[in-house]
């Protein structure tokens, strides 16, 4: 059931009934003309095999108003990508696929490792910052968006609702994150959002009083959504995490550069489900590693809006967040049970209890690496190091879709 409250210090734009996809492509057409609209795939090899990318691809055969997909294409040798290269040929839109693994973009980072500005380490984060840089360099998009290849229950109103806020003249935004409900068929999902950074953002308010920062952190429904979109002005100076703390990093970022009127979050799906994080007793996998970067990306940006970082801090956090924790824990067993889902409390608490050690551990990382700088240069930083690296960009990916 649709609601209407607006919470928190950003605007959140409803779901408020079903409008048919053929009046908002219609529109979002029609802001084409003047706004055009690139969309960023950041996908694994692995996922062309899996059970959401082709249906994706099938779906996005169908949108009007996307002038480009640039497909950021990890781990994947050259048979590899050039039946990747076969997979993707059937999108009606203009189509570039990067091929991260390849021997010219590989000489492009090392180009880049020389000058200090290259990712420190591959994944997600560093796919999406060579697709937005490759993006600026055309120089042809003024509205990007970014969602993920393991949707499981993907469809049209996703893209649209989703580049809606960014694309629409008569709107003043510069950044939409999207949200929905983490949920199966039978069961909530959601497990790093609803069991950890919920509660550890409301322990860090109950600890450290008013703060701008967690108050705007707070707003959003679904801080660890990965789909997104904004103007291509923002994206030349925004930083990219390149660790497991993405999400939160760019939210960081996005409250950095930009007045919150021009932020919103968007209802982009009835229900969202997609590749699962292994739950992991050790915490350096799986949803124990996510927890320990993401609470490392939360401290380093309180300790730039001026908060001391002491194990002191960290032990009061720990165990305020474990009993935040668990009184949500509850409410949302009686949330799941009303609705009639079933939730494993066990199993639940063993991810509290990971998370819980998750806060001390990112604590220790942090005091004994003060100095650690998680993210990526911006675009502006490299292509004022490499004067001519958009040319170069350009070339190798041409070449390799030629």
């Amino acid at each position: 059931m649709a609601d209407f409250k607006q919470n928190g210090i950003i605007a959140t734009l409803h779901k408020l009934r079903e409008r048919p996809i053929e009046d908002l492509e219609a529109e979002l057409s029609g802001f084409a003309k003047k706004n055009p609209m690139a969309l960023i795939l950041p996908s694994l090899y692995s996922e062309l095999d899996g059970p959401a990318l082709s249906r994706i691809i099938d779906d996005l055969c169908l949108v009007p108003y996307i002038d480009h997909i640039i497909v950021g294409l990890d781990r994947a040798d050259e048979a590899e990508y050039k039946r990747a290269r076969e997979f993707f040929a059937r999108l009606p839109q203009r189509t570039t696929l990067l091929w991260n693994d390849g021997p010219r973009l590989q000489a492009l980072n090392a180009l880049l490792d020389e000058q200090r500005l290259a990712p420190g380490q591959r994944g997600k984060g560093c796919n999406a910052w060579y697709c937005f840089g490759y993006a600026l360099a055309l120089d042809e998009a003024e509205a990007i968006a970014l969602h993920d290849c393991d949707i499981v229950t993907y469809d049209r109103h996703l893209p649209a609702r989703l580049f809606y806020p960014v694309a629409n003249p008569a709107f003043d935004y510069r950044f939409c994150k999207g949200y929905y409900a983490r949920l199966t068929e039978d069961s909530m999902g959601g497990r790093a959002t609803r069991l950890f950074v919920v509660p550890l953002i409301k322990s860090l308010k109950r600890i450290l009083g008013n703060s701008n920062y967690l108050e705007y952190l707070d707003s959003f429904r679904y801080p660890l959504s990965g789909e997104f979109a904004l103007k291509k002005d923002e994206l030349k100076s925004l930083r990219i995490p390149s660790d497991w703390g993405l999400e939160i990093g760019v939210l960081s970022e996005v409250y950095r550069n930009i007045a919150l009127q021009h932020v919103c979050q968007v209802d982009i799906a009835d229900r969202y489900d997609h590749k699962h994080q292994p739950m992991s007793r050790n915490e350096g996998e799986g949803l124990g590693r996510m927890a320990v970067e993401i609470a490392k990306s939360i401290y380093r940006k309180l300790a730039t809006e001026g908060v001391l970082m002491t194990r002191g801090l960290f032990r009061t956090l720990k165990a305020t967040y474990y009993r935040t924790a668990l009184d949500m824990l509850q409410q949302y067993v009686c949330d799941a049970q009303i609705n009639g889902y079933v939730v494993d409390v066990h199993a639940e608490e063993q991810a509290i209890e990971l998370f819980t050690g998750a806060i001390i551990n990112a604590g220790d990382h942090y005091l004994a690496n003060p100095m650690e700088v998680p993210f990526i240069p911006n675009w502006n930083r490299v292509f004022s190091a490499v004067p001519d690296f958009s040319e170069q960009f350009i070339a190798a990916v041409a070449a390799d879709n030629a």
